[in-house]
């Protein structure tokens, strides 16, 4: 079993990525406990937000978005281990934040199968089309977020649950009161899993 200090420890010193060398891997205590039943998968960490604070999905309107969704579903974020595809913020040449290319995908990938091994989580919720995308690039599962959203499949031995991501141009998409129900069907599976 891979322990989650050693993984950290590696994210600390990857150096892969040119386009974001320099930039710190947002992994650590922060992220939640090691074991843990429930693991959420976003896509990369943003700039106003978990790239400044240390902290997953926190600090910015994405975040505030996340832990209100969380809250309401009663799901305590200090029980669950909160992580991204990408551990470091991508941004554009006007230094915005910008979706994670395929190397960079890549070059995450062992740290994020590595995570998964140690905090060796019952339920996987993937928070968008990058999230879930990774997942397939680690074992093809054949979801698709569009058609799949909140319903559970079973990837390598747990349930996957696609849901959208909670930043607010997703919520054009899927708006908040609907990503309200997905994480309360969430926290339904969480709850009565055995």
């Amino acid at each position: 079993m891979t322990n989650i200090a050693e993984v950290i420890e590696a994210a600390s010193r990857c150096r892969k990525c040119g386009g974001i060398d320099g930039r710190r891997a947002v992994l650590g205590r922060a992220n939640g406990p090691a074991p843990a039943r429930l693991m959420l998968i976003a896509e990369a960490p943003g700039r106003l937000g978990a790239d400044r604070t240390r902290i997953p999905l926190h600090g910015d309107r994405s975040g505030d978005n996340f832990e209100s969704l969380l809250a309401g579903a009663g799901i305590g974020r200090e029980k669950v281990f909160i992580t991204n595809a990408v551990l470091c913020n991508p941004r554009d040449g006007g230094g915005r934040n910008r979706r994670p290319n395929v190397c960079e995908l890549r070059n995450c990938l062992v740290l994020l199968e590595r995570q998964i091994e140690a905090v060796d989580p019952e339920l996987i919720a993937t928070l968008g089309a990058t999230a879930l995308a990774a997942l397939a690039m680690i074992e093809e599962h054949g979801l698709r977020l569009s058609r799949d959203v909140g319903s559970a499949h079973r990837w390598r031995g747990r349930r996957v649950v696609p849901l959208y991501h909670p930043s607010p141009r997703a919520m054009a998409r899927r708006p908040f009161d609907v990503q309200r129900n997905d994480y309360a069907g969430l926290a339904r599976l969480l709850f009565t899993q055995s």
